[in-house]
């Protein structure tokens, strides 16, 4: 890999800067994606860009910029992205700084701007090297987060519609999954979550990786099959689990219980019903995981309700320190509280349902 540091001049960096909205916004001669497709849409207010403008005019050095080089010699924006459209749009007349637009500067005013040199650095390499490269840099301002990282290695035609349903406010994904996922879509949490079910639902092809599968489809014209995977998943949530709670129901794994559930006959009637009564157990205490409890049959999703430390000393005391199981003596470090009847069979966290059994008792019953 290689990276190079180069001057650039403003004069440089704004000829031919255009900014399309939708379409995105370039600079540098035409040849610099000012916001490439992994980038969010942020644009600095006006305290933070009049800063940017008055640092240029005083001469003092701003914070150096990453490029990377793109397969046909052009370049795209790692880090700079505010700097960049902050300096442009000033330069192109778009707003005032203290009271005056560039063209109402004097000429030796625009030339020192004009001439002013930005340092930015331009990295050339394999994917994997810029993958690295830019997890290892020190991003200055707004962190790039680990998905945009990726979509900047993966860039193409697939990132470019991905962004389109999974990467803007208000866009199709966040409107039919809100409620069940958390997070945000321009920080690419959406993105990045349909990625993570959808690269575990062919463990064979993509190894549950999510750059395994940006690999595979980064040249692929549109992003479709993850859209149409990604709604199949919400509407099953949706027909599985009708009555809606989303403060238990946001940021499951939804699309990996899809993935093992989505082929089986469930009655959401007796599902319901489960989940009703669940709620109102004291002894569940984690009510988030009443819905993965009730898919998978794990109970350590539900962190059943603990003895104290009290009842267990009390307990103890009682058995004069003997396991019921084995008869053996143990310190009370060496043994654990343990339901007489399970909670699975009605059982409560109560004294009169408690015994201390040695750890390795406690154990075997606990697998059986």
């Amino acid at each position: 890999m290689e990276i190079e540091l180069k001057e650039i001049s403003i004069r440089e960096l704004t000829d031919n800067y255009q900014d399309n909205a939708e379409n995105g916004v370039t600079a540098y001669h035409g040849e610099l994606d000012v916001r490439p497709p992994y980038q969010r849409e942020f644009v600095y207010g006006e305290k933070e860009r009049n800063a940017v403008i008055h640092t240029v005019k005083q001469g003092f050095p701003l914070n150096v910029m990453y490029w990377a080089t793109r397969d046909n010699g052009t370049y795209e924006i790692i880090d700079g992205q505010q700097r960049t459209i902050s300096i442009c749009q000033y330069v192109k007349g778009d707003f005032a700084y203290e009271m005056r637009y560039f063209h109402n500067l004097t000429q030796d005013e625009k030339d020192q701007i004009l001439d002013y040199k930005l340092m930015v650095y331009v990295c050339t390499g394999s994917d994997s090297e810029k993958l690295k490269w830019f997890e290892t840099i020190n991003i200055a301002g707004k962190p790039l987060f680990k998905q945009e990282l990726r979509n900047a290695v993966y860039s193409g035609s697939w990132v470019s519609d991905a962004k389109k349903y999974f990467s803007k406010t208000g866009c199709p994904a966040y409107a039919i999954g809100s409620d069940y996922l958390t997070g945000s879509p321009i920080r690419q949490d959406f993105l990045e979550t349909a990625l993570s079910w959808i690269s575990k639902a062919d463990l064979v092809r993509y190894s549950g990786n999510i750059e395994s599968y940006m690999a595979v489809h980064q040249k692929d014209p549109n992003a479709l099959a993850l859209w149409q995977y990604f709604q199949s998943v919400i509407t099953w949530v949706g027909a599985t689990f009708p009555n809606k709670r989303k403060k238990l129901m946001q940021g499951l794994p939804w699309g990996e219980l899809f993935n093992l559930h989505k082929d089986k006959i469930l009655d959401q009637n007796a599902l319901e019903q489960s989940i009703s009564d669940l709620i109102e157990d004291d002894e569940v205490e984690n009510k988030k995981g009443i819905y993965q409890y009730l898919l998978t049959g794990h109970e350590k999703y539900l962190s059943l309700r603990a003895f104290k430390e009290k009842q267990m000393q009390k307990a103890y005391q009682n058995q004069s320190g003997i396991c019921p199981s084995c008869n053996e003596h143990f310190s009370l470090e060496q043994m654990e509280g343990d339901h007489i009847i399970p909670w699975s069979q009605g059982g409560k966290t109560t004294d009169d349902n408690l015994q201390m059994l040695c750890k390795p008792c406690n154990r075997t019953k606990s697998d059986k």
